[in-house]
């Protein structure tokens, strides 16, 4: 697993996992905003663009995560955040290891499995795969996806550079995901956003974790779709680690 690193050698370490088919992008802003005073740690995920291995599962990206969290941290760090499948890798880690960090931030993480969904990804990913470099294709994925348009050159760019076998193995991943019982062992506070204009299972996992977690609050933000928060708003997300990181 590659990083991305901001602010290397300052005080209190944030680590954020961005989503799947995105990149350490989705963090970027958030990372400058933060770099003058806090270490930014942006993973590039297994398989995805600028990766060093294939997409395998969820529980290895969090193995590698917390591996690596244990040789340049001393186990433990004060913040991990996480967009979709960044934030079921979350999940996983803190389910593995309930004191790596003191605050979790978790925004639109689905734990309910979704089988007619898993059943169909591959065929619709072998059907739309040779279109990921049209670029009329690609700006109308990404226009479903709500993000602002001045991160369209990176989704393209990264888009065309995930395989196909990847992608199907994330994708299946994410839809797949149930949380662990061992999510009761936590003890870090973990922060949940969810958008107001997300769909039901989204909604309802939010729900299903702040029960599960002993220590958690959930927040619905008013208007917004998946992955709204992290991506187009940068500022006030940054703001949210700020507020977390100032008694630090």
């Amino acid at each position: 697993m590659k990083y991305r690193e901001y602010g290397k050698g300052n005080a209190g370490t944030i680590i954020l996992l961005h989503g799947g088919g995105l990149s350490w992008w989705n963090y970027r802003k958030q990372a400058e905003i933060l770099q003058h005073d806090f270490h930014v740690v942006l993973p590039i995920l297994d398989g995805h663009a600028d990766s060093d291995t294939h997409f395998t599962t969820i529980e290895n990206n969090a193995v590698e995560i917390i591996s690596f969290i244990q040789d340049y941290f001393n186990g433990s760090v004060f913040c991990i955040g996480g967009l979709s499948l960044g934030g079921q890798i979350v999940l996983e880690i803190l389910s593995r290891h309930g004191t790596i960090c003191q605050h979790a931030l978790i925004e639109s993480a689905m734990v309910i499995p979704s089988k007619v969904t898993h059943a169909l990804i591959k065929s619709a990913i072998d059907c739309s795969y040779p279109l990921i470099r049209r670029t009329w294709f690609s700006k109308m994925q990404f226009k479903s996806l709500h993000i602002k348009d001045d991160l369209f050159a990176d989704y393209y760019r990264d888009t065309c550079s995930v395989a196909k076998k990847d992608m199907i193995a994330f994708l299946q991943a994410n839809t797949s995901y149930s949380l662990k019982p061992s999510i009761k062992n936590c003890s870090a506070f973990v922060h949940l956003y969810v958008g107001q204009k997300e769909n039901d299972k989204i909604k309802q996992s939010a729900q299903m974790i702040n029960t599960a977690v002993p220590h958690s609050a959930l927040c619905e933000l008013s208007g917004l779709y998946h992955g709204e928060f992290s991506l187009n708003y940068a500022e006030d997300y940054a703001k949210v680690l700020q507020s977390l990181l100032l008694p630090y």
